[in-house]
């Protein structure tokens, strides 16, 4: 889609410095339907121990665009927790600054989708037991447990919105169970090419490269379309090349491999391979490892990114004291 913005700040709350978060449970799992029309199926998805059961409204399941509220809510919240405000799950904002922040159309029409949105946010019931902040929870909820709009008695335009977030997103910025996003994320106007950035962003993030199967992908994404139209999905995608950060190359074996755009690359991260994660999930059990990893990396950079012997080692001695640790909390 164009900028619709370009002059603007990307955010123009009063916090100045937010970028945009996207919480790590929900860009591992497919639980915003990716279709255009009100999607109104009982999905259920179980993968490497992470069961999850979506339930829509009467108005369909919660959008891959619909997220766009969630991210700017944990963008600004990010925001707060990094310049060490008092934070709650309930945020008051201008509509306006929500609609630029997230590349939409400010007319009236910009207004009542956005009103669309909540209704069907707070309609999508979820249970699960994927883990946030260290805790393993089997719950149902809503993504948003409550909204309100304030509007102008005359003309009608929305003054501010209210968000209550629901207790599972919390945690997750509390924890810092979050990554940032490319600001050109909101410039994708496909669904499935939002999806498959936020894919990308979670499995390859810093790395070089990041290999996976269509199949895989497929499941991962929550396409409800047969394999072999998600895979020229995929090779349309390939063609056009425009996600942000990151390319796809179609590889035998009906394989996907996504790679870093930029040439300069943190080759410093420490690289672990697919045994030693399977390692960690056996440690673990219930954990996001893909999170556990993430946060592992950032610990490691902040101590002084100290030379490994065995990075496998390393990650898994860490790993071992985390569980330890939240096992006494």
């Amino acid at each position: 889609m164009p900028q619709r913005h370009p002059t603007s700040d990307f955010f123009v709350c009063d916090i100045f410095d937010a970028s945009p978060k996207d919480d790590l449970a929900s860009m591992e799992h497919p639980i915003f339907s990716l279709a255009t029309r009100p999607d109104r199926r009982v999905l259920a998805y179980d993968h490497n121990g992470s069961q999850i059961e979506i339930v829509p409204s009467v108005k369909g399941r919660a959008t891959i665009h619909d997220k766009d509220i969630l991210i700017y809510c944990i963008s600004q919240l990010m925001a707060a927790v990094n310049a060490g405000r008092t934070i709650g799950r309930t945020l008051t904002l201008r509509a306006h600054d929500l609609l630029v922040a997230t590349n939409r159309d400010t007319s009236g029409d910009g207004y009542t989708r956005l009103r669309d949105a909540f209704e069907r946010l707070a309609g999508t019931r979820i249970t699960t037991n994927l883990v946030t902040g260290g805790l393993e929870v089997t719950s149902g909820f809503g993504l948003i447990e409550g909204w309100e709009i304030v509007r102008r008695s005359r003309g009608g335009r929305m003054v501010s919105v209210t968000v209550t977030l629901s207790d599972w997103l919390y945690r997750a910025v509390v924890s810092k169970s979050v990554l940032t996003l490319s600001r050109d994320y909101f410039r994708l106007r496909k669904p499935l090419e939002r999806r498959i950035y936020e894919l990308a962003r979670k499995h390859c993030g810093r790395q070089r490269t990041w290999q996976v199967s269509v199949a895989v992908l497929h499941k991962k994404s929550g396409s409800a379309s047969p394999v072999r139209v998600f895979r020229a999905a995929l090779r349309r995608m390939i063609v056009e090349n425009h996600l942000p950060d990151y390319a796809l190359e179609e590889i035998a074996g009906d394989k996907i491999t996504v790679m870093r755009r930029d040439t300069v690359i943190d080759m410093a991260l420490p690289a672990l391979d697919p045994d030693t994660l399977e390692a960690a999930r056996a440690r673990a059990p219930g954990f996001d490892i893909y999170a556990l990893q993430a946060e592992w990396f950032a610990w490691w950079q902040q101590s002084g990114q100290a030379p490994l012997r065995s990075s496998a080692k390393a990650f898994l001695g860490w790993l071992d004291k985390r569980v330890e640790r939240d096992a006494r909390a």
